[in-house]
């Protein structure tokens, strides 16, 4: 077994509890530690992705024990490629985060940032569902703290919604859970896959309501509708560090999507097919919709953002919907463009409304680099929004060239030009009230015996995040062709249930 399918597990892991405990009071030496070990992680990464290009899925057995039996971490293309991700969106928020003092707004931040990316990347390689559960619950867990980080009444109120919604799906993953077990005997997604074949149509009625179970679950995750109601508010009010890093959160839920409803609960298998699928698609619609209506209606920056992460979900949805090959390859390439463009909104918007002291879309005194901040944002928004030369133009266009279906493709074609029009109006309202009419605002007088506070300009260290991320966008429409084979590789990878199957258990889909 190759040791290094494990690392990006156990090193935050190992890491967390050093930095809660031994360096909590020494913020130069925790920024050290975290740094260190998520350039470490970076590293492993970028080896489990090159490992993976080979094409071989490969199966890391803790304890030796053979699975279903024992506890398993698959790695192929698709874990590789969002453990990857995860990591270089981790590095950039964790440099924004230090250059800007968020870290030092409370002990344990570093801690906390830490154990997120265990269960990030636990969640991205586990090989059963029961501990895509466990996975799920560290990385919660560790959200809630970051989310409430350094305080605040608006804070700690989005904080409580955030968890009493997510611990409503983790009970209904439990019910899920114990239906599964009781009606196959395993949590394996390889072994599921075997199993549920073999059960017949009529006898599936228990199959078919944990299948419903998981996708609602998976859908809170993802925030998608009508259980999207959580993303808002949570984004709009956490630090803007962890909004950012909370970008990949959402594509966690589109993970275990693709992962469990394409292997376990494929539309080969006859008990359960069209289960998902069915509510899937209507749902994505009404999630770009929302979306894009929450950006046009917003009136304070930091939700505008939150309801355009809504929207990239709605329209990540659409394509995953179609469980085809082709559109799981557009599905990927706008999960990665969309990641990155959220976070860097996120870390833009940090940087304005630090400087601005409001997120409110109100004409203020001009803030200091006023164009070098007009430039930032309007990159990010049209990326996010989905126009060229950025790769969300290309993103868009994939997804919907990908959707064929009589049935579908009016609809998805119109969800998601309308969609990306009213996204591209609303930031470009925001963008006029921010940098153009606020140039026309005189600023306020001195009051006598005080001095006028000046806004500081933004350092080269808390720019480098947020330009970092743009780059990155910039790259993959630069190299979309290489790119979308290697990702069209990996859809093809993931669609193989067979071959899945038979690395996981050692064994084909009729044995």
């Amino acid at each position: 077994m190759n040791h290094w399918i494990i690392a990006p597990v156990v090193l935050p892991a190992m890491l967390a509890p050093i930095i809660g405990f031994v360096m909590r009071h020494d913020i130069s030496l925790a920024r050290a530690a975290s740094v260190t070990g998520t350039l470490f992680l970076a590293a492993i990464s970028v080896g489990l992705l090159i490992m993976a290009t080979s094409g071989e899925t490969y199966v890391y057995k803790l304890g030796d024990w053979e699975a279903p039996y024992g506890i398993v971490l698959v790695l192929d293309r698709l874990s590789a490629l969002m453990v990857f991700l995860t990591a270089i969106l981790a590095l950039i928020v964790l440099i924004h985060a230090i250059a800007t003092g968020w870290d030092n707004r409370g002990r344990h931040f570093h801690a906390l940032f830490q154990f997120q990316l265990m269960g990030i990347c636990g969640a991205f390689l586990t090989g059963d569902v029961f501990n895509l559960f466990v996975f799920f619950e560290v990385l919660l867990i560790a959200s809630y703290g970051l989310m409430i980080h350094s305080g605040g009444r608006e804070r700690l109120q989005a904080g409580l919604q955030y968890v009493v919604i997510n611990l409503a799906g983790s009970t209904l993953f439990l019910f899920a859970l114990g239906t599964l077990y009781a009606t196959t005997g395993t949590l394996n997604i390889a072994h599921l896959a075997v199993r549920l074949g073999e059960i017949p149509v009529e006898d599936a009625a228990l199959v078919r309501v944990a299948t419903m179970l998981l996708m609602i679950v998976f859908a809170v995750k993802a925030a998608l509708f009508p259980v999207q109601f959580w993303l808002p508010g949570t984004y709009a009010n956490a630090p803007a560090p962890v909004a950012a890093l909370f970008a990949i959160m959402t594509k966690v839920g589109a993970y275990a999507i693709l992962r469990v409803h394409t292997l376990a609960f494929g539309p080969e298998i006859a008990a359960t097919d069209g289960v998902a699928g069915d509510w899937l698609f209507p749902a994505a619609i009404v999630t770009v919709a929302i979306g894009a209506l929450g950006v046009l209606g917003s009136r304070r920056l930091m939700p505008l953002i939150a309801f355009s992460v809504v929207g990239s979900m709605g329209t990540l949805m659409i394509a995953i919907s179609a469980f085809t090959p082709e559109a799981t390859t557009a599905a990927l390439y706008y999960l990665v463009h969309s990641t990155f463009a959220a976070a860097a909104l996120f870390l833009i918007g940090d940087l304005l409304v630090s400087r601005r002291n409001a997120d409110l879309l109100g004409a203020m005194p001009v803030t200091v680099q006023n164009g070098l901040f007009a430039s930032l944002f309007f990159a990010a928004a049209i990326g996010m929004a989905g126009m060229p030369p950025l790769s969300g133009f290309l993103g868009k266009l994939f997804v919907l060239d990908t959707i064929r279906d009589p049935g579908e493709i009016t609809w998805a074609w119109t969800a998601i030009l309308a969609g990306s029009l009213f996204t591209i109006v609303g930031f470009a309202r925001a963008g006029s009230v921010l940098f153009w009419k606020s140039t026309a605002t005189p600023a306020p007088a001195p009051v006598e015996g005080e001095a006028l506070a000046v806004m500081p300009a933004a350092r080269p260290m808390e720019l480098a995040p947020a330009m970092s991320a743009l780059t990155l966008l910039v790259l993959l429409a630069f190299l979309a062709g290489p790119v979308t084979v290697y990702l069209g590789r990996t859809a093809d990878q993931l669609h193989d249930r067979a071959g899945y199957v038979g690395a996981v258990l050692g064994t084909d889909l009729e044995g």
